[in-house]
């Protein structure tokens, strides 16, 4: 761990993010990188450079990628770690975390959030506000839970897959990767397609 913090994104994740941090008090700057060069500062922090500087920072930084869309995290992710870069874990002081937890490198689990016992979170994900992740859980790699999402127990989801705010899984089902789940879904079977998903109980849709 390093004493600075880079993060790539100003706009409105990387900013709960640099809060995040903020509070954790383990470094002593915060920074950002974004590539809209009329940014220059974001909740109080500067924007140093865009996203193509990384290189002249992987080895003075802890660099974070506060990016909402999966994709695009999992590539600057994959990206940061060819060129070895230091990854954080980022956990809001106000979030829970049980006992035997495991957490990835480049997840961040926000205010409010809980993630219960002998859970397993991947790396690149978002925990976000307020949500919930019971025991047994296991989540893969660049998942994106957002505010409000409840997970039962024993519930597995596959790389990449994004719930909608408000979501709910009940206990026992498995998601397959790249999925997209409406605000306010509820899953109470197991999602084997990849696609989008909405409504009680989820239903796939056409794109």
């Amino acid at each position: 761990m390093k004493s600075k913090l880079l993060i790539i994104g100003a706009s409105g994740h990387g900013k709960v993010v640099a809060d995040i941090a903020f509070a954790m008090e383990k470094w002593k700057s915060i920074a950002f990188l974004d590539d809209n060069d009329k940014v220059k500062s974001s909740i109080g922090f500067e924007v140093i450079g865009c996203t193509k500087d990384i290189l002249k920072f992987k080895d003075d930084y802890d660099i974070f990628i506060a990016v909402g869309n999966n994709k695009i995290r999992k590539k600057f992710h994959n990206k940061l770690e060819d060129l070895g870069a230091t990854i954080p874990v980022l956990i809001h002081p106000d979030a829970i975390v049980g006992s035997q937890v495991e957490i990835g490198n480049g997840t961040v689990v926000m205010a409010g959030a809980v993630l219960n016992c002998c859970t397993t979170i991947g790396k690149g994900c978002i925990i976000n506000t307020s949500s919930s992740i019971d025991h047994d859980n296991k989540l893969e790699d660049f998942v994106h839970i957002s505010p409000g999402v409840h997970l039962a127990g024993t519930v597995q989801i596959g790389q990449g897959t994004w719930l909608g705010i408000g979501s709910k899984v009940i206990n026992n089902v498995n998601i397959t990767a790249n999925c997209i789940f409406g605000a306010g879904s509820v899953v109470v079977n197991d999602i084997m397609e990849q696609g989008k998903y909405i409504g009680v109980p989820a239903r796939k849709i056409d794109e």
